[in-house]
């Protein structure tokens, strides 16, 4: 709980000030972490895997985890290569920059400064000149991919939906904005412009804290998917698997036999990579129920340890 400091705080101050007070202390102890959107943390808006996304100027799906984030998805399908860049580009510090236009209007946008080596490295990629065209083609993906985010909770845009509504308040842009390159060495400077819903949400400090080193030790997509979800809640346990089936994108429910026990498998082989990244000491297993209605909760206990130090 906050204490000390102004006496006469609004509601909304005082959220954001304990909002601010958890992610600091979760960051205690980590020498680089990715901190980040708390809707981008528990989104299923990346699918778990790098090849076979669909490129469709038209394509546009709704993703939902119902309690944490409605996202929907328009240009392109997102992947494990998308979530990997804005791992990266949040282990990085961003600044928030006031500008004026030459007719004499201020405005504001959030941007990080940094080079393609910094990057690379942030990224757990070799620093090779090789890297620097992969690099550019994802951020020039993210920035051509239009992201809506909802505002409300989960049955406030089940309702509207219903009823072919807009579902209250939101904010649709790309999550990047501008991308500018001094040169293709490793060293030219490099700035990423964020979209105007990222600096809105940085400078609102609707932010968690990921252990980014742990992420990018994560060898499978699964894996990668989970963690920001598991690690951005310290306080959380346990985690069901009808919660990871929504963080990949699916329903759990209305999977056949042979898919649920290919996901528990997926489910199992994640947590596994986890302990052996450095981020989880343990798991088990619990059923719960029986028959078709029969479920799974994955109990995890979580390392304690800092990260290692980001090498530059």
């Amino acid at each position: 709980m906050v204490q000390g400091g102004p006496d006469k705080l609004t509601e909304v101050e005082r959220r954001r000030l304990e909002r601010l007070e958890r992610t600091l202390k979760h960051r205690r102890g980590r020498r680089a972490p990715a901190v980040m959107p708390s809707r981008l943390a528990r989104t299923s808006a990346f699918a778990p895997r790098q090849q076979g996304l669909s490129n469709a100027a038209d394509f546009s799906r709704v993703y939902v985890v119902p309690g944490q984030s409605v996202v929907e998805v328009r240009g392109r399908e997102l992947g494990t290569r998308h979530r990997d860049m804005l791992m990266a580009l949040f282990r990085l510090r961003a600044r928030r920059v006031e500008a004026t236009t030459p007719q004499g209007e201020k405005f504001v946008f959030c941007q990080t400064t940094t080079s393609w080596r910094e990057l690379l490295a942030a990224s757990g990629l070799q620093s090779h000149v090789n890297n620097l065209l992969t690099c550019l083609r994802v951020l020039e993906e993210l920035r051509t991919t239009s992201v809506r985010v909802f505002r409300g909770s989960y049955e406030d845009y089940q309702s509207a939906s219903a009823r072919g509504r807009l579902a209250g308040a939101g904010w649709s842009d790309a999550l990047i904005g501008k991308i500018e390159w001094a040169g293709a060495t490793l060293d030219a400077r490099l700035t990423v412009e964020y979209g105007e819903w990222v600096r809105r949400t940085l400078e609102e400090r609707h932010l968690v804290a990921v252990d980014a080193d742990v992420y990018f030790r994560l060898a499978s997509d699964h894996a990668r998917c989970w963690w920001p979800y598991i690690d951005s809640q310290p306080a959380y346990t346990w985690i069901s698997i009808e919660t990871l089936a929504q963080l990949a994108g699916r329903d759990y429910s209305e999977l056949t036999t042979r898919q649920r026990v290919k996901l528990r498998e997926e489910a199992r082989q994640a947590l596994d990579d986890m302990v052996r990244a450095g981020g989880l000491t343990s798991w088990s297993t619990e059923q719960v129920g029986s028959g078709r209605a029969k479920s799974y909760r994955y109990r995890y206990e979580r390392a304690a340890g800092p990260q290692a130090k980001l090498p530059l």
